[in-house]
């Protein structure tokens, strides 16, 4: 997994794959989400249509079988919207890529965000397409915290926190780069002890074979 999460894009779609769900209608989406050191993601999500339309219970929701462990979903309701509220902690990249496009698996046309590793900077890019949502009762934002430092964005940026306020009806950009050390790279520390080991058997056989050939040139010698 680590390798996988260096090398390829990793769909992280957040909490606005939902929007494309109600096509012209009206939605509150709001995210909060924390990018560890050790690149996992943690987060809370609140998803609402005015009235909980469709059905009175807003969109609805799955989670995959292996994550519902790791992910709860209750029930949102506040200023005339409900929905649902999803709570989720540490989970990977790869864990967050699976389980966003089932929350919402018909708006993929609508949100593209990606996150990626490029040695000690993690690099967030995509677009959010809400040219299909109407503006009445629309409230989309997103707010991402980075570890390290956040060394360019085009949202909001306070004290490693960047947020983005969406436009109804309007494509928006998001983008930002964070830079904070690769949880898979090895440490000088262990490169020190590393060679240090390495150093120490090369001398132990250099001691061993120098103690092996040692009597034969005595013996020949005293002949």
């Amino acid at each position: 997994m680590p390798t996988r999460r260096r090398s390829s894009l990793i769909l992280f779609a957040v909490v606005l794959t939902l929007v494309g769900l109600l096509g012209t209608g009206c939605v509150r989406v709001r995210a909060g989400l924390a990018v560890s050191p050790e690149d996992t993601v943690s987060g809370a999500i609140d998803v609402g249509t005015p009235d909980g339309t469709p059905a009175g219970n807003g969109p609805p929701l799955q989670v995959p079988s292996d994550l519902s462990g790791d992910v709860t979903i209750t029930r949102y309701e506040q200023d005339g919207y409900v929905g649902s509220h999803v709570v989720f902690e540490d989970l990977s990249f790869d864990d967050v890529s699976r389980l966003l496009p089932q929350l919402s698996p018909t708006t993929s046309s609508a949100i593209r965000l990606q996150l990626r590793r490029a040695g000690d900077r993690v690099v967030l890019s995509g677009q959010v397409d809400l040219t299909r949502v109407a503006p009445e009762s629309a409230d989309v934002q997103l707010k991402i915290a980075f570890p390290g430092t956040v060394r360019q964005t085009d949202g909001t940026q306070s004290q490693g926190v960047v947020s983005w306020t969406f436009t109804p009806g309007q494509v928006g950009e998001v983008n930002a780069v964070a830079e904070y050390p690769d949880p898979d790279a090895p440490s000088w520390v262990s490169w020190a002890l590393l060679l240090t080991a390495v150093v120490l058997v090369a001398a132990g056989v250099v001691f061993a074979l120098a103690a092996a050939t040692r009597p034969r040139v005595d013996r020949r010698a005293r002949r």
